[in-house]
């Protein structure tokens, strides 16, 4: 298992999907259909940092706060959103966690 200093890479099916939405993309020329992309990207990357918070908090017994602050540094683009719904059950990871596009 990497350690924490490590960075990450992406796997070759990541690449993958990274390399066939960037081409979907950068095929659509519809503003409407971009804003509507974008906010599924939006929404599916909020999501993940919420399940790694989640994970996090469940694996490492951290305090929600701090679970948070640790995934926003390790993010390659913070957002001012950090903290999620205040209460979250502690036995399902969050609403859309798991959601694929």
């Amino acid at each position: 298992m990497p350690g924490m200093s490590e960075p990450l890479a992406l796997s070759l099916g990541q690449k993958f999907e990274l390399e066939r939405m960037t081409r979907a993309i950068d095929s659509t020329g519809d503003a409407q259909s971009l804003r509507g992309l974008a906010k599924q990207l939006l929404h599916a990357w909020q999501s993940q940092r919420a399940a790694t918070e989640w994970m996090m908090r469940q694996q490492l017994g951290t305090p929600p706060g701090l679970a948070a602050a640790v995934a926003k540094r390790q993010s390659e683009q913070p957002s001012p959103a950090d903290e999620g719904p205040a209460t979250q059950p502690q036995s399902q990871p969050p609403f859309g966690a798991t959601d694929i596009l």
